[in-house]
């Protein structure tokens, strides 16, 4: 019997009990989950950094850390982590993201604002959208999330250019990499999506120069990490013209203070981090399968690379 503890806010067990019991007998493996263990006698720990757990040093037989998130900036920093860590790709979550992605990118590309939100009595006939074969998109982070949002984009008709950290070969997508690849990923591009992790070299990657590169008249699309843009250089943007719009799903603190810029700003769109989120019943299915492939001698999926930051 693996013994396995469940490390996250209080108000999750009541939604992930049953899904991962039932996924732990359909993979066949006899479980103990609980919300309690002597840590000595923890196998698994399925974990979110709002759960008790914070230092791992005394779980000396657990053999992985399973997180409930696709992001871990706030945990690979942990010192007393040293058990293997594996972030959660699920595809649930990836289809809420395509879904919430490509809404508001058609949403910022048909100019919807004007119509839902102008009715005012002047017929403005003169503010049809180009098509959007004619309107290039930027996605900085192609991983998982950002290929798959890409593929959407492009089935649409949309020219996709992807930037990451490292080379990459995506059908359909132009992708860059490096510093030099930043400047031409940005430069001309009418709406960018931000899907990178948060790491210390991704920090304000959407600064005062960087914003400068984009189209005059441009949309910002942040459904990624709330410390990937300048706050202030963002503002200022907004303010000059630069950038026409910003949908911002994610923010350096969260909730969003009140007395926030960003809620008063008529050029900015707040969503209280929505974008896509973790479906029990679909993420439970990851994780055990995870700990299948583990306990079947596999290696896990999904490893998160201490050294890179996710």
């Amino acid at each position: 019997m693996l013994n396995v503890l469940f490390s996250a806010k209080p108000d999750a067990w009541a939604e992930y009990e049953k899904p991962l019991n039932a996924a732990f007998e359909e993979a066949g493996i006899t479980a103990n989950l609980a919300l309690s263990h002597a840590p000595e006698d923890v196998d698994y720990i399925i974990f979110t950094p709002s759960g008790p757990v914070t230092d791992f040093r005394p779980y000396i037989k657990t053999k992985a850390v399973m997180g409930l998130w696709a992001g871990v900036e706030a945990i690979v920093g942990n010192e007393t982590l040293t058990q293997p860590l594996c972030r959660l790709v699920d595809e649930s979550l990836t289809n809420g993201m395509v879904e919430w992605v490509t809404g508001h990118t058609l949403r910022h590309h048909l100019g919807m604002d004007t119509h839902i939100l102008g009715q005012d009595g002047v017929w403005r006939d003169d503010s049809f959208p180009p098509v959007a074969a004619n309107r290039p998109v930027t996605i900085l982070g192609i991983g998982a999330l950002g290929a798959a949002c890409g593929q959407a984009l492009h089935a649409l008709g949309f020219p996709v250019t992807g930037w990451g950290r490292s080379s990459k070969d995506i059908p359909n997508i132009r992708c860059l990499h490096g510093d030099e690849g930043l400047t031409d990923a940005l430069a001309d591009a009418q709406i960018v999506i931000l899907l990178l992790p948060q790491t210390p070299e991704t920090t304000n990657i959407l600064n005062a120069r960087t914003l400068g590169l984009m189209a005059q008249g441009s949309f910002v699309i942040n459904p990624g990490r709330g410390p990937l843009i300048d706050d202030e250089a963002l503002i200022n943007a907004l303010d000059s013209g630069q950038i026409a719009h910003a949908t911002l799903d994610v923010f350096r603190k969260e909730p969003l203070d009140p007395d926030h810029p960003f809620w008063h700003h008529q050029g900015v769109t707040v969503t209280p981090h929505i974008a896509s989120t973790t479906r029990p019943e679909t993420a439970a299915g990851v994780i055990v399968g995870n700990i299948a492939r583990a306990e079947a001698g596999l290696p896990f999926q999904f490893l998160v690379d201490r050294s890179l930051g996710y």
